[in-house]
């Protein structure tokens, strides 16, 4: 009983201790300088970063050490986002991730393939309890890679919170990164956000490049820009840190109106499920249209993110008293330096034409649905960031599909989560009906590209959490199979044998290597479709010849087989 209690009262004080680590309690996880491509919350496609990436040189296969005492946790090995990734909690509460590895030390890889070959699976996640890996700081723990979705080696390195698994900034905690450059500002948007706002004689957004002078930023030109009623604002920044020149987020941003503070935000820690409000924070028609990240610093009313301060205020300013205004911006890093914008609005009153609005109106904080004949969709409650008219039409079918084109809203429009679209097939033959699916349409090409989904009684259905032009297609063709390292039965690698892989439509689901009928371990590598047996003195045979097989199925059901014998 007494060592029950001492275990809760150790757990307490160790989640109490993680909120306010000691910033000298890691090390780095490299011994080599830790130069950054990416860092903690810069803002990505859908989600905002997690975690540090640490370049390695342009290498593959460095040691990667344990930055604290602890445990590993947790193993996940997945083709596509960490790849090979490793967790380690510690004693402070926190735990430590590190991804993208092309190994781990030899005990844990040991393990590992021992479970995959137990599971007959690639992918794989497992869970670990304390005793079975007790690491050392300094340890040798991995290799790095760049494995999963990974653009070019390198670790990516987290810090979470061990007990809500909430990611917290790396660079709070005294690691040997320089940056000694302020954030650059790009670029402003004013918003016109109320129904009769307006921006310069316009009743749409507006965007002023700046330039930097005299130690701070102006808009070009210095413009008093003429605004009117209920005004937002937008700006374009990013940092670099020393010895790269990768694009990279900024740490707090404070927006002013007179000298009074309207909007905050400070990028320390976030959760992964608040990952889509980035979609909020951001102008994401801007994004899509034209590939420019900036942030929207006024709070839509369905955009719930934690990182932004609400005390502050919700960035919005109502402008009709015919004075002039100045609107400040500071930025700064995690380092402390500061860039500053400063130009001037001038609350007039304006007229601007404004398009009819159309559609059915949708609001953020109720369900929406629309039905017709031909066409379900449910917008659950709290899909959206903010009211807006929802705009459905319909084309002509394109060739070699099954229903017209439904033009479901828009892809400028953001959504932060799955809506439920579900579509009558036309003439689809009952032969073809396991092979539907939906797919999106390029109007102006007529291009396919999958969305997914599966056939019941007259319809296919599907969730997606993008708008688009929607129609019914199907998927017959058979994945690809392209063998690298066996021709004419001969081996052409001496320790491996690799396969490039690949599927024109719905995508590869599954695969299923076996050499004399028994299941050996294939490495999927997603991005190069790269498929990799290498030889396993463990349970290999060596001296013999061998007959091997893969099988390659994609999402509809397609499966495509090789077969092949081989002396080894």
């Amino acid at each position: 009983m007494k060592r029950l209690l001492l275990l809760i009262l150790t757990g307490i004080s160790l989640c109490a201790t993680g909120q306010i680590a000691n910033p000298s309690f890691y090390r780095s996880p490299v011994d080599i300088p830790m130069f950054l491509t990416g860092n903690f919350g810069e803002l990505r496609s859908n989600h905002f970063h997690g975690g540090i990436d640490i370049k390695t040189e342009g290498r593959t296969g460095l040691p990667v050490y344990a930055t604290a005492d602890g445990f590993v946790s947790r193993i996940s090995v997945s083709p596509y986002g960490f790849g090979n990734a490793l967790y380690i909690d510690h004693p402070n509460g926190t735990t430590t991730v590190c991804g993208h590895l092309e190994a781990f030390a030899e005990n844990i890889q040991q393990y590992l393939r021992d479970r995959q070959y137990e599971k007959e699976s690639f992918s794989i996640d497992i869970s670990l309890l304390p005793g079975q890996f007790p690491v050392k700081k300094g340890e040798l723990v991995a290799y790095s890679g760049n494995t999963g979705s990974s653009g070019g080696p390198h670790v990516h390195f987290e810090i979470r919170d061990t007990r809500t698994q909430r990611p917290r900034n790396p660079l709070k905690y005294n690691f040997p990164v320089k940056d000694t450059s302020s954030p650059k500002i790009l670029s402003v948007v004013v918003y016109p956000v109320s129904d009769d706002a307006v921006v310069a004689g316009k009743a749409s957004k507006q965007r002023y490049e700046t330039v930097f002078f005299n130690n701070s930023y102006s808009i070009q030109k210095s413009p008093v820009i003429p605004v009117f009623s209920t005004i937002g604002f937008g700006v374009q920044a990013i940092d670099y840190l020393d010895g790269n020149w990768s694009k990279c987020g900024i740490y707090q941003l404070t927006l002013k109106v007179d000298g009074q503070t309207i909007y905050s935000l400070t990028v320390d820690e976030f959760g992964f499920e608040e990952g889509r409000y980035i979609n909020s924070l951001t102008d994401y028609d801007e994004k899509i249209r034209y590939g420019r990240s900036l942030y929207k610093t006024w709070i839509e009313p369905g955009n719930k993110l934690s990182m932004i301060n609400r005390a502050a205020g919700d960035g919005l300013y109502t402008f009709t008293d015919d004075k002039k205004h100045q609107i400040s911006y500071e930025i700064t890093d995690v380092y402390g330096n500061l860039s500053k914008l400063n130009f001037d609005v001038i609350a007039k009153q304006q007229t601007a034409q404004r398009e009819a609005l159309t559609g059915t109106f949708f609001k953020f904080d109720e369900n929406n649905k629309l039905e017709t004949n031909d066409i379900e969709l449910d917008f659950p409650k709290g899909l959206f960031y903010n009211n807006f008219n929802f705009i459905y039409k319909t084309s002509a079918a394109v060739p070699g599909t099954y229903s017209p084109v439904h033009q479901v809203h828009n892809k400028y429009t953001a959504l932060h989560d799955n809506f439920s679209v579900k579509i009558k097939a036309e003439n689809l033959p009952e032969a073809l009906q396991s092979k539907a699916l939906l797919a999106y349409v390029d109007l102006k090409t007529n291009a396919l590209s999958a969305l997914g989904g599966n056939y019941s009684d007259g319809w296919v259905s599907a969730k997606t959490r993008t708008f688009g032009n929607i129609t019914v297609a199907v998927d017959t063709i058979t994945p690809t199979i392209v063998p690298l390292s066996l021709k004419n039965g001969a081996l052409t690698e001496a320790n491996q044998i690799r396969f490039r892989i690949s599927d024109n439509f719905s995508g590869i689901d599954s695969f299923r290597g076996t050499i004399d009928e028994k299941w050996v371990l294939f490495e999927f590598d997603g991005k190069s479709n790269l498929l990799t047996y290498k030889f396993d003195k463990k349970r290999f045979v060596f001296g013999k010849k061998h007959h091997m097989k893969l099988e390659v199925t994609d999402m509809k059901g397609n499966t495509k087989t090789y077969e092949s014998s081989f002396y080894k």
